[in-house]
């Protein structure tokens, strides 16, 4: 369809779900309630390494309201993970203090609580490690000794060009350490499931998953091992109080929840605490960064080295698979011909990691743009100029064998420049400074499974109103409103006479789950490629009963009309009720798959394995306190690449978020964990943001179309968090010249760096 004709997308159209949400009827995990249902609670480990010496669950097993009580030494095993080296329930030891131990099904929440504190578990304590460094060392605590080492035996290496021979070529080059530490996700809702079995043995799953079609697959295998392999698994999502890559992969509650409901024969639902929350899930991985970048007398790149240390925890979960992502700027986050990149996994006594907004990208542009800032003052060159020599280009095949189709990075770039009025305040050194840092992510799905697809059925009925059945999941981001707008575009109906289903894998076809910043465009053109075949089959039929060719007919606000005469022209609903009364009577309705052809990367993590790439540019004025290293945000700026903005609304909304997520990355937020345990498992003492800390902040959105997307869009849920830190850390620099090169960036840290550039003055 013509750009400049398009009466949907582009539109800013509220979120579909918005008034649901805000009038209370959306149901969570937390509102439902089955018959008979029973209420799931878990002991967790008292020690970050130990020995299971003896378990003793007579007391609560005693308790009148409970049902079931569940160790490692009365389950079969169930082996999950991206290792297979975690179980739902341990036995032999525990190797981190969220390590599940026992758990019970009772009748009422609080039962269930006092069973748990009855049970009794003798621990033999086991020497921890925690840096992964040490752990690194010979002679350290193994903790997993049938792996004979704590280094995950994964090749993380990535090679193009010839590093070394470029180094000898440059007239510059920088060298650095940066670390970032643990940060959570902060979901509103906390985490929760519901698992009921049928007399039958089949079983119906409420989950929050972002996942549901492959955690059916890891849920068939523990079904399997209870000898119930030929059964029927359900997946019904309810509405999903935050995910940003948490619910990426299936957790060991879920299966204790099949466990305790199978033994039980009854629906059992288990629910977190905010604590366990904070304690028992998943965060962002730490890292240790080493980076050296060098250039030529012009400015131009010529290598760059990355070498990483990622606290891997006590078990395997996705978090492990993140240099996968991290490779993706450090070989095409703007042009540089020569790239090595290593990194190592580690495993300790810590808490095991996995997905989070931005997969890895957050940690490795962090001490890319960084590392940018200091290349530039290096070569005498100003870090605005120097990234735009650098910039990133449509057409061109990065080291990493990405094709880059559509590419505003230069013109992100120069925008912040231009709205933080770069020239002029750039280089004072008097407590006020400018920064900025650029981003490169995948924005047209991503193969990091051997699908990437999206099925969509499309069904029309008697009355004109539309209803789309897709794989796609909606944690928030409004997928439901987007397809809902591509699929208007498509059929010239309102948007409100389209209605999307998205939860229930019963009825909806199969995805491979929301990341990757991949539902916009993978599911919008899956319900693209369904609803042109039901146009198709309208036009035909309405040819028939019009009697003009259907190359002549189109539809408009919900009326198929002759673009050659229109007073030929029947309204939609009409013409659908019409078609069941002929004698070749018929339903309105077509299925498509969109799997795009893109590869999975290769043994060398080489291949272009997303459509197409976002781009983007964040900017930020900071004031700094030089008596109390208080960091002010006096105003920020996102500019990203998008294509084509489908809903613009709702972009922002995303580039909003994400911008204040990676602020509390950049400033404030930070796991603090000692030996293992966490020390701030709650909102009062885990410093997240809220809306009072929002600062002056615009968005703005440069829309090249791509014309690999839907309606010429990109996918933009990640993004806008994967900039701020090193933006911050830059204009930090510029205010006072101290560089913080460990997140967060405390007062306490600036302050200290101040006192020692006053020692060296």
């Amino acid at each position: 369809m013509e750009r400049e004709l398009l009466n949907v997308v582009g539109k800013p159209v509220p979120k579909r779900d918005a008034h649901y949400k805000v009038t209370g009827q959306a149901l969570y995990i937390h509102d439902i309630k089955l018959p008979g249902m029973l209420y799931g609670k878990i002991l967790w480990s008292e020690y970050p390494h130990a020995r299971i010496v003896h378990i003793d669950t007579s007391k609560a097993e005693r308790l009148p309201g409970v049902k079931a009580v569940l160790t490692g030494y009365n389950i079969p095993e169930i082996r999950f993970g991206f290792y297979k080296d975690n179980t739902p329930l341990k036995k032999g030891k525990v190797c981190t203090m969220r390590d599940e131990v026992a758990a019970v099904a009772a009748t009422d929440p609080d039962i269930a609580e006092e069973a748990i504190s009855l049970i009794k578990v003798e621990y033999e304590p086991l020497p921890a490690v925690f840096d992964p460094e040490e752990a690194m060392q010979e002679g350290a605590p193994l903790i997993h000794e049938e792996h004979g080492t704590n280094v995950l035996k994964l090749p993380w290496k990535l090679v193009a060009g010839d590093v070394e021979e470029a180094k000898k070529r440059s007239a510059y080059i920088v060298k650095d350490r940066f670390r970032t530490t643990w940060v959570t996700h902060c979901c509103m809702g906390t985490s929760g499931c519901i698992a009921h079995f049928d007399p039958e043995g089949n079983l119906t799953f409420y989950s929050i998953t972002q996942i549901p079609y492959l955690a059916q697959r890891d849920f068939q295998e523990a079904l399997k091992v209870l000898g119930l392999g030929d059964k029927k698994i359900r997946v019904i999502q309810t509405y999903i109080g935050g995910g940003f890559g948490s619910k990426l992969d299936t957790h060991p509650y879920e299966y204790i929840a099949i466990l305790l409901a199978w033994k039980t024969r009854r629906p059992v639902k288990i629910v977190f605490t905010r604590e366990e929350e904070f304690r028992c899930t998943s965060p962002r991985q730490p890292t240790i960064i080493d980076i050296t970048q060098g250039c030529d007398r012009e400015g131009r790149l010529t290598f760059r080295e990355v070498h990483m240390i990622l606290d891997n925890g006590g078990h395997t979960s996705w978090g492990s698979t993140t240099p996968s992502v991290m490779m993706m700027p450090i070989s095409s986050l703007y042009r540089v011909p020569n790239v090595l990149y290593t990194a190592k996994c580690v495993y300790t006594n810590n808490t095991y990691c996995q997905a989070m907004r931005g997969y890895g990208n957050p940690q490795a542009t962090w001490a890319i743009e960084c590392s940018m800032d200091q290349l530039a003052e290096e070569a005498g060159i100003d870090p605005m100029e120097f990234r735009i020599i650098n910039a990133n280009q449509p057409g061109e095949t990065t080291p990493q064998d990405f094709k880059i189709s559509s590419c505003a990075l230069k013109e992100c770039i120069e925008e912040v420049g231009k709205l933080l009025d770069w020239k002029q305040k750039r280089g004072k050194r008097n407590g006020r400074g400018v920064g900025m840092a650029s981003l490169i992510h995948v924005g047209g799905g991503a193969r990091v499974y051997r699908s990437d697809g999206c099925g969509t059925i499309v069904k029309i009925d008697d009355f004109g109103k539309v209803q789309v059945f897709t794989g796609a999941t909606d944690i928030g981001q409004g997928a439901d409103t987007v397809i809902a707008q591509v699929v208007a575009e498509e059929l010239g109906i309102p948007v409100e006479d389209v209605t999307v289903i998205w939860n229930d894998t019963d009825v909806c076809p199969w995805d491979v789950g929301v990341h990757a910043s991949r539902t916009t465009f993978i599911a919008c053109h899956s319900a693209i490629g369904a609803t042109r075949k039901v146009k198709a089959e309208i036009l035909k039929l309405a040819a028939l009963t019009l009697g003009v060719s259907e190359e002549e007919l189109d539809i408009r606000e919900g009326m198929v009309f002759s673009t050659k005469d229109p007073e030929k022209k029947i309204e939609l609903g009409k013409l659908l009720r019409s078609v069941h009364y002929r004698s070749q009577g018929q339903m309105v309705m077509a299925e498509y798959f969109y799997d795009p052809d893109t590869v999975m990367l290769n043994r060398e993590f080489k291949g272009n394995f997303s459509k197409a790439y976002a781009y983007g540019t964040h900017g930020v004025e900071v004031e700094v306190d030089k008596e109390t290293g208080q960091v002010k945000i006096l105003k920020y700026v996102a500019v990203h690449d998008v294509g084509k903005a489908i809903n613009p609304m709702l972009i922002k909304g995303q580039i909003y978020g994400g911008a204040m997520m990676g602020i509390g990355y950049a400033l404030t937020e930070e796991m603090i964990f000692e030996r293992g345990e966490l020390k701030n498992p709650n909102f009062r003492d885990y410093k997240i943001l809220t809306a009072k800390d929002v600062p002056p902040m615009e968005a703005v959105l440069i829309e090249p179309w791509e014309e690999l997307g839907p309606y010429g869009a990109k996918g933009i849920g990640e993004p806008g968090c994967v900039p701020s830190a090193p933006a911050i850390a830059n204009a930090i620099y510029d205010a006072v010249g101290v560089r913080i090169k460990d997140l967060p960036i405390t007062p306490e840290k600036v302050l200290k760096a101040l006192k020692e550039k006053e020692g060296k003055d």
